[in-house]
């Protein structure tokens, strides 16, 4: 008898155990769509798009300078490969950046972001379909881009949705933020990004002419794209969380090649009094070296030297302070040089 309960009881584990295996080989979740587009601290995914697409050899590819294009990802959710053509809608979504915008800067709306992708503007198209193949898990939105004229003191973000309809053949992600992506766009050159400001000093000038011994520092300043060899930076201290940080743009302008000079100025240099040092020139130059220990990474460096301006930073109306602004400031990227892609390859 016991013989019998024994052969019973195995009997029993081995078709739970063919059952078990059976069902963990068919799929254990909803094949779902959803953007690739996790949103940071402020509640944006950014995504860097060089200002212009280029092949090995310099030459424009993507309708000349200014234009660009960046693939985007979707992604079918699932515990096996999707197996068929799924055809994406995908819109344009005003009215989530604007929830965006109310819930995070309330009536500060000289901080909102800007809807690229608003009627008439041209900055930025995109399909209105796209197709994620069978036999594959992720598809891509190509979205097309035009920065020529671009206004980067502008916080341009482009705000899409995945569609549904019950006459689609998929659903879109029903988890929050999942069918949805808020893309803060930055065009980027050679000389855009994020530069060390350790070592450029802000002192206040006196009204003898005299300097403050004491000097305001900023770890970064962000310099943004113009055109193919023009960034801005704010002047001073002002960065893009001031409500009149437009006024304080102060162009740079490089020569070309690995060194050479820089030629600043600024569009609203009379009302903020901007002006150069007298007999200096600002200058630049490009370095690289390889990592030591990853051969393939390549650490580059864009230093400018000689900064030496003077403006006026205005609180309120009616009221100035003078500042002499003086030092280098260098720019540091990270590529991957095994990564063809340039957006791709830098180190974010």
């Amino acid at each position: 008898m016991k013989r019998i309960y024994t052969l019973a009881t195995l009997a029993a584990v081995v078709l739970m155990a063919t059952s078990c295996n059976k069902e963990w080989e068919g799929e254990q979740y909803e094949h779902y769509i959803s953007f690739s587009a996790p949103l940071d601290e402020k509640g944006v995914m950014n995504v860097y798009v060089p200002y212009s697409r280029t092949d090995g050899n310099d030459n424009y590819t993507a309708g000349g300078e200014g234009r660009s294009n960046y693939d985007l990802p979707l992604i079918v959710s699932g515990s096996l490969t999707n197996q068929q053509n799924i055809t994406v809608h995908v819109a344009h979504d005003p009215d989530t950046l604007d929830i965006m915008n109310e819930a995070r800067y309330a009536t500060r709306t000289d901080l909102y972001y800007q809807d690229m992708g608003a009627d008439g503007l041209s900055y930025v198209s995109f399909p209105e379909t796209m197709q994620i193949k069978a036999g594959e898990d992720v598809g891509l939105l190509e979205l097309s881009f035009d920065f020529r004229n671009i206004d980067m003191s502008d916080k341009w973000v482009l705000p899409l949705q995945i569609m549904d309809d019950d006459s689609y053949d998929y659903q879109s992600h029903p988890r929050k933020n999942y069918a949805k992506a808020l893309l803060r766009i930055f065009p980027f050159n050679d000389y855009s990004g994020d530069y060390s400001g350790t070592l450029l000093t802000n002192k206040v000038v006196m009204n003898d002419g005299s300097e403050t011994a004491e000097s305001i520092t900023k770890s970064t300043i962000r310099a943004y794209v113009v055109d193919e060899h023009t960034v801005f930076f704010y002047a001073g201290i002002v960065d893009e969380d001031y409500t009149d940080r437009k006024k304080y743009k102060i162009m740079a302008t490089f020569s070309g090649d690995n060194n050479g000079t820089v030629t600043l100025s600024c569009e609203n240099a009379d009302e903020i009094e901007f002006e150069m040092a007298e007999g200096v020139t600002p200058s630049y130059r490009i370095l690289s070296s390889m990592d030591e220990t990853r051969p393939y990474l390549e650490h580059r460096y864009v230093i400018i030297n000689n900064i030496n301006y003077y403006f006026n930073y205005i609180p309120i109306e009616g009221s100035k302070i003078r500042y002499h602004v003086n030092g280098s400031m260098t720019l540091g990227r990270d590529i991957n040089t095994q990564i063809p892609d340039e957006d791709q390859a830098i180190e974010w």
